[in-house]
Formats: C-alpha cells, structure tokens, sequence
C-alpha cells in the first residue's frame, strides 16, 4: 500500500487515513491515528456519555477511558468504519460500569450508616468540662487507670501491663477514681 492510498478519505468512509495503515515515527510524535480519531470522535461520544451520565467531567473521564482501551484494539478492527459504533460501545458499558459501581458504594454506605448506633442528644459542653476537670484533679496513677479502661477500652490486663501493676491495682485504681469522679460531677 502506498502511503498516499493510506489517506485517501473513501479507503475509510471517516476522513482520516486507514485504520490498519502502517505509522511511521514522525506519526507517532504526532499522535499518530488515534489522535485523528479521537479528534474526530471524542466531542460526540463525550456527549454520549454527558447524556448517559449527567455529569461533563464523569463524560469526560469516561471518553478518556474508552480511547485507552480502544487504542490496544485499533490493528483488531476489521472494518475502519466501524470504529465509532466500537468506541460508542465502550463509552456505553464503561457508563454501565460508572452506575453499577456508584450503585454498590451507594449501598455500602446505607448499610454503613445503619450499622452505626444514632447519635445521642448533643453533649453539653458544661458537663464534658465538668468531667474533664474532675479527672485532671485525680491523682495521676488513678487517671490514668480510668483513661486507659474506658477511653482505650483495654482489659484490666493490659491495663496493668502498661501500668506495670497487678490487675487488682487496676480495679482499685479504676474503683476509687470512679468514686471520686461521680463524687465531683455531682457537685
């Protein structure tokens, strides 16, 4: 094939040179075929997907993607002209795959949210300061005991490990500054 054969616009009924027409390096500086079909083609099967998806930059992404795994496939296609039926093809299901996916996270986070127990009322910021003064006015082993029990929900084991004291420590630490706590909020 001579190259002026390969861009005669009638050999593909597209404008543009044959599909399966060799390209030289100085084409592939250029962008080669792909970039004239994407130049030729990109504009409508981004509104494909615009109409598909009601989102420009989804469309956008999803057209992008298309002429990515399109263009692995350009030596495969038997008819040039039917490259826009291919790439409207591929912006279709790639959309099918945009909702399927959003679907699934959709659902996900239902499942997510209903998982969670509800948030109480709001906290009163009195009472929070309240409880946070009492417990920097316990001593410091007694403090730390209660931290480590109830805001880092560790057993009175590990507990005492960190402590390094015996897990009855740990429980009468807890206790007395349990005792101490309810006594200073109450106030």
């Amino acid at each position: 094939m001579q190259r002026s054969e390969a861009f005669r616009a009638s050999d593909t009924g597209m404008g543009v040179r044959a599909l399966d027409a060799p390209i030289d390096a100085g084409e592939r500086a250029e962008g080669g075929r792909l970039a004239e079909l994407y130049a030729q083609h990109a504009a409508a099967a981004t509104r494909l997907g615009y109409l598909l998806t009601g989102d420009r930059a989804i469309a956008e992404d999803l057209v992008q993607e298309a002429f990515v795994r399109i263009a692995g496939r350009l030596g495969h296609l038997r008819e040039p002209s039917a490259f826009q039926a291919y790439l409207r093809s591929t912006v279709i299901n790639l959309s099918r795959m945009h909702h399927r996916k959003q679907k699934t996270e959709r659902s996900y986070l239902e499942r997510e949210a209903n998982l969670r127990p509800p948030e109480g009322p709001e906290r009163d910021v009195t009472v929070s300061e309240a409880m946070r003064t009492a417990l920097l006015r316990l001593p410091e082993r007694q403090r730390a005991a209660i931290v480590l029990r109830f805001y880092e929900d560790l057993t009175d084991t590990a507990t005492a490990q960190i402590l390094r004291c015996p897990p009855g420590t740990v429980r009468s630490l807890v206790s007395r500054g349990m005792e101490t706590l309810r006594r200073e909020v109450q106030r």
